[in-house]
C-alpha cells in the first residue's frame, strides 16, 4: 500500500500522485482559533511553540500528510561580538557591539487573536551604508558547529513522522531576502541598492559564506528537505535584483542539497508572478507556499505555465484566510484552483491554520478539497462518485 510519504515523494519524482497531497501547518502565528477546539487538539494546541508537535497533531486530526518544520541542527556561538538586551513591556532592544561598530535594533511583540504572537522590527540594525561593515562583522565573528543534541532531536522527529510525511528544515533566506526581512527593511534596502551596491554585495558575500556553513551541517541530519525562508515578493525586491543576487546562489544551495539526497524548497509567500521565469532557471525543487490572488498575484494555472514541468508548486489554501460568509463561493474558489492543478503532477496543497478560523471552518475547506479529489478520481477511473 502506498504511504503518504511516498505519495508526496512521487510528486518530486515527476510522477502523478495517487491522490492529491494535502499537508497541514501550525506555528505560533498560524494556529486555529481556540474557540470550540476539539478535545483531541485541546492539549497539543493549548500553547503552540516553535519545534513542538502541533503540526503533527493538526495534520493527523484532519487526515492530512505531514510536512513538519524543525530547526536545522547547528550551533552558533560568537567570539567577540557582544549583544546587550533590554526589555520593557512588549518591546525589546538589542545593542550589538561588533569590532566594526555598534548597531541597534528594536523589536515589538505583536499579539493577535487568542494566543497568536508575531514580532515586528520597528528599528532595523542597518540604517545606512555606514552600518554594513558592522553587520558583516557579526557574521564573520560567528562560529558554526554541529549540534549533536539537535541532530538527535531531528532524528527523533523524523521517526515520529514515519511514513506519514516529510520533515523540513527551515534555514535563513537569501542575503537579499534577509536584508529586507530582518536587517534593513524595504526602504533602506532600496537606497543601499542604488547608492552603495558594491558595499551591499560585499556584505551579502560574507552572509552567504556563513549560511552555507549552516546548510552543509544541516545536510548531515535526517531532514528530508531544506526550506530557504525568503518570503520573496516583488513588493520588496525587483526581478532584476533577484536575478543578480539569487540565481547562482539558489543553484549553489540546491546542488549542495541534492548531493546530500535531499529536496530544496524556496519559501515565497508574496507577489511572485514576475519572479517565476527566474525561478524556472534555478534547480530548486519547489516554490513553497505559492500564494494565489487576492493575497498573491499569480494563479496556479499561470504558475504551472511559468515554472514549467519540473518545479513543484506547494500552494497555500488561502481561501481559509479570505471571507467565508458564502461557503458555496469558497467551494467554487477551491474547485477552480484545483482544476488548474490537474493532474497534480508538481502540485501539493498546504493548509496553514488561521487564528480567526475555527477547526470546523478549517475542516470545511479540507472537505472541499477531498470532495474534488474523489470526483476527479472517479472521472479518471470512470466510476460512480460515492457520497460517503
Amino acid at each position: 500500500m502506498l504511504t503518504r510519504r511516498q505519495n508526496l515523494l512521487n510528486v518530486f519524482q515527476h510522477q502523478i500522485p495517487q491522490w492529491l497531497p494535502v499537508t497541514g501547518h501550525v506555528d505560533p502565528y498560524n494556529q486555529p482559533s481556540q474557540k470550540d477546539l476539539p478535545a483531541a487538539l485541546a492539549e497539543p494546541l493549548k500553547e503552540v511553540k516553535w519545534q513542538d508537535e502541533a503540526t503533527i497533531a493538526f495534520s493527523r486530526y484532519l487526515g492530512l500528510e505531514i510536512m513538519d518544520w524543525y530547526k536545522i541542527p547547528v550551533k552558533v556561538t560568537r567570539k567577540r561580538v557582544v549583544v546587550e538586551t533590554f526589555s520593557q513591556g512588549e518591546t525589546t532592544i538589542h545593542l550589538w557591539h561588533t569590532p566594526a561598530g555598534d548597531l541597534r535594533e528594536i523589536i515589538r511583540c505583536c499579539r493577535g487573536p487568542g494566543k497568536v504572537t508575531s514580532s515586528n522590527r520597528v528599528e532595523h540594525l542597518v540604517k545606512g551604508p555606514e552600518d554594513l561593515k558592522a553587520l558583516a562583522a557579526i557574521f564573520e565573528d560567528e562560529v558554526i558547529q554541529p549540534d549533536p543534541q539537535g541532530l538527535a532531536e531531528v532524528r527523533q522527529r523524523r521517526q515520529l513522522i514515519g511514513e506519514e510525511g516529510l520533515l523540513l528544515g527551515p534555514m535563513e533566506g537569501t542575503p537579499l531576502g534577509m536584508m529586507y526581512r530582518v536587517f534593513t527593511g524595504v526602504e533602506t534596502l532600496a537606497y543601499l541598492w542604488t547608492d552603495a551596491r558594491k558595499a551591499l554585495k560585499d556584505c551579502f558575500s560574507v552572509m552567504e559564506k556563513n549560511y552555507l556553513q549552516r546548510l552543509r551541517l544541516a545536510l548531515q541530519s535526517d531532514l528530508d528537505a531544506i526550506v530557504t525562508v525568503d518570503d520573496t515578493s516583488t513588493t520588496a525586491v525587483s526581478p532584476a535584483m533577484f536575478e543578480v543576487c539569487n540565481l547562482d546562489l539558489t543553484n549553489r544551495r540546491s546542488r549542495l542539497t541534492h548531493q546530500a539526497g535531499k529536496l530544496y524548497f524556496h519559501h515565497s509567500c508574496g507577489h511572485i508572478r514576475d519572479l517565476l521565469p527566474l525561478y524556472r532557471q534555478t534547480e530548486m525543487d519547489a516554490v513553497h507556499f505559492f500564494t494565489i490572488p487576492p493575497l498573491g498575484n499569480v494563479t496556479v494555472g499561470q504558475g504551472r505555465c511559468l515554472l514549467g514541468d519540473r518545479i513543484t508548486i506547494i500552494a497555500g489554501l488561502v481561501q481559509l484566510a479570505e471571507p467565508m460568509d458564502d461557503l458555496e463561493l469558497v467551494r467554487r474558489s477551491i474547485t477552480e484552483m484545483l482544476s488548474q492543478a490537474v493532474p497534480w503532477d508538481h502540485f501539493i496543497l498546504s493548509v496553514a491554520a488561521y487564528p480567526h478560523r475555527t477547526m470546523e471552518q478549517t475542516k470545511f475547506v479540507v472537505d472541499c478539497v477531498r470532495e474534488f479529489d474523489r470526483k476527479h478520481l472517479a472521472r479518471k477511473e470512470n466510476l460512480p462518485v460515492s457520497r460517503h
